[in-house]
């Protein structure tokens, strides 16, 4: 669907250009907006190598787990439905703290991991539980500390100031999970579910 979005907005912007006779100017802007992409991905190469790789000895230090530790009371909030001692309740702790860390590298395969253990206490193979509902919008709205891709990203562009995002990412991602998690849960009466398998346990 976005590979058809893209197209559209591309011809769209072909079309308006050949009708306002601006194609030349629009042809120009493009060469020059690829080599602009080129020149900074480039930069991003050295910048993110050290970002990620100041996570990593962070994570191989056990910051993940002190945030997971930190973060476990908010998680038998959010999934009720998950047992403590289910070993999906570890992998989403794991999960969200690698996305709150920028370990996006970590935290994708950490997430798909739990989800997979999410769908071993989902009765019904077929429909997404709660749990794996709000696993989904925290993830995708989740706050993020240190938001290391967009920092690599302005320092290769030449920002003067690229930590001066992290405020604000901290407060637009905070404001855009607690909103997920309240969706997430009104909808959640609208789709009563059953018991899921070894919830009780």
């Amino acid at each position: 669907m976005l590979n058809y979005i893209w197209f559209g907005l591309m011809a769209a912007a072909l079309l308006v250009a050949a009708f306002n006779g601006t194609a030349e100017a629009v042809t120009r802007g493009a060469v020059e907006s690829a080599a602009a992409a080129v020149q900074i991905a480039i930069g991003l190469v050295g910048i993110m190598t050290l970002w990620l790789g100041m996570m990593r000895v962070a994570e191989a230090a056990g910051l993940v787990s002190v945030v997971g530790r930190a973060l476990r009371p908010l998680l038998r909030w959010l999934f009720p439905d998950v047992p403590p001692a289910h070993p999906a309740a570890g992998a989403i702790v794991l999960a969200l703290a690698a996305n709150m860390l920028g370990l996006n590298n970590a935290a994708t395969p950490l997430g798909i991991k739990a989800m997979e253990e999410l769908q071993t206490l989902n009765p019904d193979k077929d429909t997404a539980t709660n749990a794996m509902v709000t696993l989904m919008a925290v993830t995708t709205a989740g706050v993020q500390l240190i938001p290391a891709s967009m920092i690599g990203v302005l320092a290769a562009a030449g920002s003067t100031n690229p930590t001066a995002i992290i405020a604000p990412t901290i407060a637009a991602t905070f404001v855009g999970t607690v909103a997920a998690v309240l969706a997430a849960r009104l909808l959640q009466g609208f789709y009563p579910q059953t018991t899921a398998v070894g919830a009780a346990s």
